[in-house]
C-alpha cells in the first residue's frame, strides 16, 4: 500500500503541476488553445461552483493529493496547492493571501489571453 501511495503522491505532484502550467501557458500554441480554454473553464468551475459546497478555490486534485499525503504521514500545512508547490520548490514561505492573489490573477490573465487567441483563430477560419 505504501508503494501505491508514494506513486500517487508523485503522480499528483507531476500531473497537478503540469495542469497548472498548461492552464497558464496552453494558449500560446494554436494546437492547444481550445483545450486550454476548456481546462481553464473547468478550473474556474471547480473554484467557484464546487467551491460553493467545498470552499472557495476548491480543487479535486488538491483534495485527492492531500488525502494521499495524509495517508503517508505528511502534515498538511496549507489548503493551497500553489502555495505548497511554491514553498516546496523555493523553500520560501509567502503569506497564503499573496499566493492566492497571484494565482487568481494568473488564471484570469490566462483566461483572457486564451479567450482572445481562440476568438482570433475562429475569425481567421471564417
Amino acid at each position: 500500500m505504501e508503494v501505491l501511495l508514494q506513486f500517487f503522491n508523485i503522480f499528483f505532484f507531476i500531473f497537478h503541476t503540469a495542469l497548472t502550467l498548461f492552464n497558464l501557458l496552453g494558449w500560446i500554441w494554436r494546437s492547444t488553445r481550445f483545450l486550454n480554454l476548456i481546462s481553464i473553464l473547468l478550473t474556474f468551475s471547480s473554484w467557484f461552483i464546487l467551491g460553493i459546497w467545498y470552499g472557495w478555490g476548491y480543487c479535486p486534485c488538491t483534495d485527492w493529493h492531500w488525502e494521499v499525503r495524509q495517508e503517508l504521514g505528511y502534515k498538511i500545512q496549507t489548503h493551497s496547492y500553489i502555495k505548497f508547490l511554491f514553498s516546496t520548490i523555493t523553500g520560501l514561505e509567502i503569506p497564503a493571501f499573496i499566493i492566492e492573489m497571484i494565482t487568481v490573477t494568473g488564471l484570469v490573465m490566462a483566461f483572457l489571453l486564451s479567450s482572445f487567441t481562440n476568438y482570433r483563430d475562429m475569425k481567421k477560419e471564417v
